[in-house]
């Protein structure tokens, strides 16, 4: 009886190991990464210093590489190697075009509403958990980024500017109740993020690394109030141009009445709601042939905004006119950097109100953004009025253009002191 007993409490133990077994998730397929040769390990990656990161067993795909070898490193904080692969992956990078590559690792930071972000680390890249109930998935609560990374002639990697998408970060997640990552630590997890996926940065001139990161609120929350907790994530993709038509004339036209944006609102900040709202009429502006929409303010209905994710600039002689920051429209920092660079290469640079007459009485016409960096305009609709700016790229589009992507690329001396250079 006692034999039986005893067999029996261990097939009880057997069936409660099984169940528990049962309920966890596999995220990734029992199979080899995609990413990875089949004898290469999918652990090897160099992170900055600055970070102490470790890598979470159950984040990662399974591979018979991990299942058959039984004395693997794997083990429940084992951190990450110093050792990484250089080998640039195997894409055409003549035909990368602006769309979503998934790449190897992410970055993801977590802290409790009311508190302050403190630890961070890789993770593989792929799918998040969330409550159906998460505060950005009910209410918008969240934010994003987008800035670039650029590999130099030597091999080196070059962020542009990344303390400036922190400090914006920073001032919208205040204006959306949310905690943010200080810069300091935005810009080591942009640095972390991008070494951990170092050989997905395009050759030089073949296109960038897009770095996107994400603030949302991603705890569970049913009443409208703000998140009892919040995630901090980045992903990169290797890109080309945005625009299909790449460094050549895009053709916009002039929605007089939808609005992004209204006083009072988000428009001037990074939220995610702010780019929903454009895609009605983006869409039906593309289904007749335009590149994209520029928008008018909501109150006067005459006066420029923003095309739906670039910023606008028009071209008078020597005068280049943008539209001031007032609240309805994103401080762009490449619209903040072209200004410097313009200023300094002799044009006024002048950020004020201006009307849609304006424009369609300018001599040229670009956006800038992260994405298009600087792209021309080639010709303008407004109320089925079309207004054409020359033949092909404006000269001070292209003059423009070439100043800030060769330093942002490292071809030339970086007097501003706006790039970071990883190795």
């Amino acid at each position: 009886m006692f034999k039986r007993r005893r067999k029996r409490n261990r097939e009880e133990k057997k069936m409660e190991s099984s169940a528990v077994c049962s309920c966890i998730p596999l995220t990734y397929p029992i199979g080899p990464s995609r990413h990875f040769p089949f004898h290469q390990s999918p652990f090897l990656v160099k992170p900055s210093r600055s970070l102490s990161l470790k890598l979470i067993p159950n984040h990662f795909p399974l591979s018979p590489l991990n299942l058959l070898e039984s004395s693997s490193p794997l083990k429940s904080s084992a951190t990450l190697s110093d050792s990484y692969s250089e080998t640039i992956t195997d894409i055409e990078w003549d035909n990368l075009g602006f769309g979503l590559q998934p790449t190897d690792y992410m970055y993801i930071m977590k802290c409790a509403r009311g508190g302050t972000f403190s630890k961070g680390e890789l993770q593989r890249f792929g799918n998040i958990e969330l409550n159906p109930s998460a505060g950005i998935l009910n209410y918008g609560q969240g934010l994003f980024e987008g800035l670039k990374a650029y590999r130099k002639q030597d091999g080196n990697i070059l962020l542009f500017r990344p303390e400036e998408n922190g400090l914006r970060m920073q001032i919208g997640a205040e204006r959306m109740c949310m905690p943010s990552p200080t810069v300091e630590q935005f810009v080591e997890a942009v640095k972390d993020t991008v070494l951990a996926n170092k050989r997905w940065v395009p050759p030089p001139g073949k296109g960038s690394l897009y770095i996107r990161p994400l603030l949302m609120g991603s705890g569970p929350i049913l009443g409208l109030a703000p998140s009892p907790e919040y995630t901090f994530l980045i992903y990169v993709s290797p890109v080309g141009n945005y625009f299909k038509e790449g460094l050549a004339p895009i053709n916009l036209i002039v929605e007089h009445e939808l609005h992004r944006a209204t006083p009072g609102g988000t428009g001037g900040v990074k939220t995610i709601g702010n780019y929903a709202a454009v895609l009605k009429a983006q869409s039906e502006a593309k289904a007749k042939g335009y590149s994209d929409v520029l928008y008018l303010d909501c109150v006067h209905k005459k006066y420029l905004e923003e095309v739906s994710s670039c910023n606008i600039f028009v071209v008078k002689g020597n005068v280049i006119s943008t539209p001031a920051i007032k609240g309805t429209i994103l401080p762009g920092i490449t619209r903040k950097s072209i200004i410097d660079v313009a200023r300094n290469q002799g044009f006024q640079v002048e950020e004020r109100l201006i009307s849609v007459d304006e424009l369609l009485d300018a001599d040229e016409v670009f956006c800038t953004g992260t994405a298009v960096v600087v792209s021309p305009v080639g010709s303008i609709t407004y109320h089925g009025k079309r207004v054409s700016y020359g033949d092909g790229i404006g000269v001070v589009s292209q003059q423009l253009y070439t100043a800030l992507t060769r330093l942002q690329m490292g071809l030339t001396a970086d007097e501003m002191n706006w790039t970071l250079e990883l190795r």
